[in-house]
């Protein structure tokens, strides 16, 4: 697509015109349509709560269930939605009942409330948390498979690992990751925050366990889309978080893995009532999915791949800015994180980012060194990434080197 073809699929977002948003890893904004469809449902639930909840919602939920299912390469009669990857890691983490003593391996990279959610797990199961370290520039997957499958031992009995790694956008190998702890009887999650529609994804074909992503992101769902994918046979040791109404199903309820007349599968039904709430944003994700297919899914993905090139063009070795994501196509996508010197004032650098220049993006300290992380869509363009560099080299006094 030409220019001026981004410039009128820009349009279709809701975007503030005074902000350059480089930030889509920690929440995309949305497609006025995706808006409009999410804000019409909650429309007819203010003005007919019941006729809605009863009569409308189970045919729209089972769309989207199968849309959503359709489109990550899963089965809907096992897609349980949830309100993001936090609940769905949390669901599993509350549940699974593992052999203790043990341990839970993760990589380093892991984000921060997952790490803890599964060390609380850890503690309660009388288990132990272990990372293993990333290689730091993998020039090919087998790198991280090799550190993957070093770090395992007879003792692993969980397996957590980004699809997506949040602080850099490095694309780990989730197929060849679920391989290996299989063939040595390891339980895998992955936390696939970024990967909907950042990677065109199989999930009944990466072999996991389970599988936690989010709608929010990349997807541009709206805020409180999330999902959890669950391999035959996995569901049944979980437990619902919430007991409400979906506890015991209604007399007359067919088999639980069966399409049900709320939208839904007796058995993926307890995870999701959790008594009255707002769905509408599950119900609107097919306008999502629609949205970006008729720009083209390809067609986005080269776009980001030529904005990150440019990225790197501009930042790498400016003021000693690294690249801390590889360049390889099979190990990274629409984010590009940039090391800072050491000295560097992470915090304060994100502020002033915003307060002075209105640019949202993503800067970190991290016990390897503070990082600054772009996240790059179709609606961006080369002159908000030359705006960014033109802004940090305003705020050098924050920059370390």
């Amino acid at each position: 697509m030409a220019v001026a073809d981004w410039d009128d699929a820009r349009g279709h977002m809701l975007l503030d015109p005074t902000v350059v948003n480089l930030n889509t890893g920690s929440g995309g904004p949305l497609p006025r349509c995706a808006f409009e469809r999410v804000t019409g449902y909650r429309a007819h639930l203010a003005r007919e709560p019941m006729d809605f909840l009863l009569r409308e919602v189970p045919a729209l939920l089972w769309e989207a269930r199968e849309r959503l299912a359709g489109f990550v390469g899963g089965d809907p009669h096992r897609l349980v939605l949830t309100a993001n990857v936090t609940g769905a890691v949390n669901l599993v983490a509350s549940s699974l009942d593992l052999t203790a003593p043990g341990e839970i391996l993760m990589t380093d990279h892991e984000y921060t409330p997952m790490r803890w959610c599964l060390e609380r797990m850890a503690q309660r199961r009388g288990l132990e948390v272990r990372t293993f370290p990333l290689p730091a520039l993998p020039a090919d997957a087998g790198e991280v498979v090799d550190a993957a499958v070093a770090a395992m031992t007879h003792r692993t009995r969980l397996l957590f690992f980004s699809h997506v790694v949040s602080s850099t956008g490095l694309v780990l190998p989730a197929r060849e990751l679920c391989a290996e702890a299989r063939r040595r009887g390891i339980v895998t999650l992955v936390d696939g925050a970024h990967a909907p529609a950042f990677l065109d994804l199989d999930l009944d074909g990466t072999g996991c366990d389970y599988y936690a992503g989010s709608g929010h992101k990349w997807l541009l769902a709206p805020t409180g889309v999330g999902f959890l994918h669950v391999a035959p046979g996995r569901a049944e040791g979980l437990e619902p978080l919430q007991v409400s109404w979906a506890h015991e199903p209604p007399r007359g309820s067919g088999p639980p893995d069966e399409r049900d007349r709320f939208g839904s599968t007796p058995r993926l039904r307890r995870y999701e009532c959790e008594g009255t709430r707002d769905i509408c944003p599950w119900l609107a994700t097919p306008e999502s999915i629609d949205f970006q297919a008729g720009l083209g899914y390809d067609r986005i993905r080269a776009r980001r791949r030529e904005l990150v090139e440019h990225a790197r063009e501009r930042l790498t070795g400016w003021r000693g800015l690294t690249p801390a994501t590889p360049e390889s196509p099979a190990l990274s996508g629409a984010m590009v994180a940039f090391r800072l010197p050491g000295g560097s004032r992470a915090g304060d650098l994100h502020q002033a980012l915003w307060e002075r220049f209105r640019i949202e993006t993503a800067v970190a300290d991290r016990p390897d060194g503070a990082l600054l992380r772009i996240s790059l869509n179709f609606y961006n363009t080369e002159a908000e990434i030359d705006q960014l560099a033109k802004a940090m080299g305003e705020t050098k006094e924050l920059i370390g080197g």
